[in-house]
């Protein structure tokens, strides 16, 4: 029996049932919280840093103000501008989010939607 990427499956966040795909992607937007991305980082292996907090606020506000997901060269833009060219690159993003980069672990830590085109 295969699991469908829509398969609910349930996370706990504060003793709180938080329902998430086969993924790790919100069922439901408005249950993200910062204890949410806590939980979700540590089932994937990722101790948050303070630079892992800086894009998944930047997605989220990203989102917030367009409604969409930002471009990874969106992303390397912004964060050029802000950490300089030798952290705000795509190499250095893919670091911090080993598991698909940031547009796919950091649109789930950040309790975004896929991206996409992404199955």
């Amino acid at each position: 029996m295969t699991t469908s990427v829509l398969t609910p499956r349930v996370l706990e966040v504060r003793g709180r049932p938080v329902k998430v795909d086969a993924e790790g992607y919100l069922l439901d937007l408005g249950d993200w919280s910062e204890d949410f991305a806590r939980v979700l980082a540590r089932r994937e292996g990722l101790a948050l840093t303070d630079e892992h907090w800086q894009v998944i606020r930047f997605l989220r506000e990203y989102w917030q103000e367009h409604g969409v997901q930002p471009q990874v060269r969106v992303m390397i833009r912004h964060f050029a501008q802000h950490w300089g060219p030798g952290r705000g690159n795509n190499h250095y993003l893919h670091e911090l989010f080993p598991v698909g980069g940031p547009q796919k672990q950091g649109n789930r830590l950040a309790g975004l939607l896929r991206t996409k085109g992404e199955h």
